[in-house]
C-alpha cells in the first residue's frame, strides 16, 4: 500500500487540495451541529451557551408545530415529483442526444439545452411573471383575447406546484442529461458494430446495449437524488411562492427560514438540518442495500 502511495504520489498531490476542501468547508462545520441541543446566543457562542432542557427541546418545537405535516408533506411531493420528472426525461434525453450523428447539429442542441443551468432563479421568476402573471401575462392575454377566464397561475394552489416543478425542469433538464451522455459514450462501440451485424435496429441496440450499458450510473443517480429528498430546492421556491399559496409549496426550508433564522432562533435551524441529515443518511443506506440486490450500488 505504502509502495503504491509513493508510486502515485504526483496524484495523491493533486487530490489534497479537494480533500481540503471537503474537510474544511464540510466536515470541521459540523462541530456546530452541536448548537441544535444548545439555546444558543450571539454573546455565548457555540461553547459557552446553555444547554437545551430538555435536550431535544428544537428538534420537539419542530414535530409539535401545527405545520409539521404539511410542510413534510410538500417537501416529500415537490421532491418526489422532480425526481421523476427529472431523471426519466434526462435519461431519454441523452440517449436521443446520442443517436443524433451531425455533431454540430448536437453541439448546438446540447448548448441549448445547457444555457437555462446558468440563468439564476430570480431571472427565471421574472420570465414566469412575464408568462403567467393574471394581469399581463402573456398566457393569460392569450386567454383573454380567446374569450377564456384568466388563470391565477403564480397564486393558486392548484397551479403552483406544476409551475414550480415545469420552471425546474426547464432549467435542469439539459444540465442532467452530461452524465448519461458521459456514461454512453463510455460505452464499447465493439457491442453496436456487433449487433449491427446481426441485424439489429436501433431500438434493440437501445434497449440491449445502452440502457444496460448506464445501468449503474443510472442507479447512482438515483441515490444520490434520495439523498436530498428533503431538500425541494430553497432557492427556487423562497423566490416563487407568497402567502397564498403556503398551504402547498410551503416546505422545511422554507419554514425554517421563516421561523428560525428571520427570528435568530439558530438552535432551531441546526435541529432541522441535522434532522434532515439523518434521515437522508438512512435513505442513501437503504437505496445502497436494495440496489446491491440489481448488481450495482456506491459502495
Amino acid at each position: 500500500m505504502y509502495k503504491r502511495i509513493i508510486l502515485h504520489k504526483v496524484h495523491y498531490f493533486m487530490l489534497l487540495p479537494g480533500l481540503m476542501y471537503y474537510f474544511i468547508f464540510k466536515y470541521v462545520p459540523m462541530g456546530g451541529a452541536i448548537i441544535a441541543f444548545k439555546d444558543f446566543n450571539i454573546s455565548g457562542g457555540i461553547w459557552n451557551s446553555p444547554w437545551a432542557n430538555p435536550w431535544y427541546k428544537h428538534f420537539k418545537y419542530f414535530y409539535d408545530s401545527p405545520y409539521f405535516t404539511q410542510i413534510m408533506v410538500n417537501t416529500m411531493l415537490i421532491s418526489v415529483y422532480k425526481l421523476f420528472w427529472l431523471v426519466p426525461p434526462a435519461i431519454i434525453l441523452a440517449i436521443l442526444l446520442s443517436e443524433i450523428r451531425w455533431k454540430a447539429f448536437r453541439n448546438v442542441i446540447q448548448s441549448i439545452m445547457y444555457m437555462p443551468h446558468f440563468i439564476s432563479w430570480v431571472i427565471i421568476f421574472g420570465i414566469s411573471l412575464a408568462l403567467f402573471s393574471e394581469a399581463d401575462g402573456l398566457m393569460n392575454m392569450i386567454l383573454k383575447n380567446s374569450g377564456m377566464k384568466t388563470i391565477p397561475f403564480l397564486t393558486s394552489n392548484e397551479w403552483i406546484r406544476s409551475l414550480i416543478v415545469g420552471t425546474d425542469i426547464w432549467q435542469n433538464l439539459g444540465w442532467g442529461t452530461i452524465v448519461y451522455l458521459a456514461a454512453i459514450a463510455g460505452i464499447d462501440s465493439t457491442l453496436y458494430e456487433a449487433a449491427r451485424v446481426d441485424g439489429a435496429g436501433r431500438i434493440r441496440m437501445i434497449w440491449h446495449i445502452t440502457l444496460p450499458g448506464i445501468r449503474n450510473v443510472i442507479i447512482l443517480m438515483l441515490i444520490l437524488r434520495l439523498g436530498t429528498i428533503l431538500d425541494a430546492g430553497f432557492e427556487q421556491i423562497y423566490v416563487m411562492y407568497n402567502i397564498q399559496v403556503y398551504e402547498k409549496v410551503d416546505i422545511i426550508d422554507t419554514w425554517v427560514f421563516r421561523t428560525g433564522l428571520e427570528q435568530f432562533n439558530f438552535s432551531l435551524g441546526a435541529a432541522v438540518g441535522l434532522y434532515k441529515s439523518v434521515i437522508a443518511l438512512v435513505l442513501v443506506l437503504g437505496a445502497n442495500t436494495l440496489a446491491k440486490r440489481a448488481g450495482g450500488s456506491i459502495w
